[in-house]
């Protein structure tokens, strides 16, 4: 399995990709946790559209994608040449950069309010009168952020963290649906190679296995190195 063609691109694909989805969810699900936290007129609101993607099947938003992305019927397109950035019907999904930053625009449109939902209840978790001490000892907002929010918010951003990049290195929908792997493999990931191997190309139900077998291995040391990481102190 290591010496095949599109393994090593597979790995580097895959890491880059979770690394750029894990960022941007948990950065943006914090601020909108934030957002809907402090907000009082319209947290109702706020609450309901963004968890309202969360409703739609990954299956479901990568068809929908798939749609606003294409070139003959899509409104993105003609919109991107209006502008002046494209010179005619371009596919946004016809090069590696954009069939990525697509298909994560696709995945943080998608779950950015299920992590927002999931760390706001972490911020609620988190008892007032520690805030209010803070600010009588002249804490800033830096300060109860740095020393305050997050420590306490540690389990909430295990969780989530966790979560995220299990997620992210089991890709497959979207990637499967948008992009095929393409243009040239360079949106491989290695589910979509394992099935690939299983199920198209060559049908090496061997090759596939021993590929499942790596990844299972890989998402366990990964997921205890977060573990380890994310504890608040050495005896927990």
């Amino acid at each position: 399995m290591l010496d095949h063609r599109m393994f090593w691109p597979a790995v580097t694909f895959t890491l880059k990709y979770t690394a750029i989805a894990t960022v941007l969810l948990i950065g943006l699900g914090l601020g909108l946790a934030f957002l809907v936290q402090e907000s009082t007129r319209w947290r109702a609101f706020l609450r309901t559209a963004f968890l309202l993607p969360t409703a739609l099947g990954l299956a479901s938003a990568s068809l929908l994608f798939y749609a606003l992305y294409s070139p003959q019927v899509g409104p993105i397109t003609p919109l991107l040449d209006r502008l002046g950035l494209t010179d005619g019907p371009v596919s946004v999904l016809g090069t590696a950069d954009g069939a990525l930053w697509s298909t994560v625009l696709l995945i943080v449109w998608r779950y950015a309010g299920f992590y927002m939902l999931l760390l706001l209840v972490g911020l609620q978790g988190i008892p007032g009168d520690v805030y209010e001490a803070a600010r009588l000892d002249g804490a800033g907002t830096r300060q109860v952020f740095l020393h305050i929010t997050l420590p306490l918010l540690k389990p909430s951003l295990a969780l989530s963290t966790i979560m995220c990049v299990t997620g992210s290195l089991l890709a497959f929908d979207q990637f499967y649906i948008l992009t095929k792997g393409g243009p040239d493999g360079s949106t491989m990931t290695l589910v979509q190679l394992v099935y690939n191997l299983a199920f198209e190309s060559k049908r090496d139900i061997g090759m596939a296995a021993a590929l499942s077998v790596i990844v299972l291995f890989a998402l366990v040391i990964i997921n205890v190195v977060q573990l380890r990481m994310m504890r608040r102190n050495p005896d927990e």
